[in-house]
C-alpha cells in the first residue's frame, strides 16, 4: 500500500558531500514524521534525523553541524543533505516514514529498501 523508495547514495571521499532523497507513494493520509537511519556492517540500525509534520527536526549527535534534514513541497518527499563525510558516516542508508493510511485510524511506519553510502578515507 506504501512504498518508500531512496535514491542518491554512492561512494565519495571525505570531506564530501551527497545528498539522498526519499519519496513516498500509495494510499497516504497523512504523514506524521519522515526520517533517515542508517545501519553499518555489524551494528544495529540508528537514527541519524527525523522531520516531524511541524518541522521539528532530531539529529543524532555524531551528524549534527554536517548533515540537514529538509521536506519537499510535496510533503511525501524528504531529503538528507550530508556534508564533511567522514569514514564513519558508511552505511546503508533507510528512509523512514510514519503515516497514517485511509481508512485506517492506526499509525504506521515504512521503510525504504535503503541505498548505500561509502566514505573512503
Amino acid at each position: 500500500q506504501v512504498q518508500l523508495v531512496e535514491s542518491g547514495g554512492g561512494l565519495v571521499q571525505a570531506g564530501g558531500s551527497l545528498r539522498l532523497s526519499c519519496v513516498a507513494s500509495g494510499n497516504i493520509f497523512s504523514i506524521d514524521a519522515m526520517g533517515w537511519y542508517r545501519q553499518a556492517s555489524g551494528h544495529q540500525r540508528e537514527l541519524v534525523a527525523l522531520i516531524a509534520s511541524g518541522g521539528t527536526r532530531t539529529y543524532a549527535d555524531s551528524v549534527k553541524g554536517r548533515f540537514t534534514i529538509s521536506r519537499g513541497n510535496a510533503r511525501n518527499m524528504v531529503y538528507l543533505q550530508m556534508n564533511s563525510l567522514k569514514p564513519e558516516d558508511t552505511a546503508v542508508y533507510f528512509c523512514n516514514a510514519v503515516l497514517h493510511i485511509y481508512g485506517d485510524q492506526d499509525e504506521h511506519t515504512y521503510w525504504g529498501q535503503g541505498t548505500q553510502v561509502t566514505v573512503s578515507s
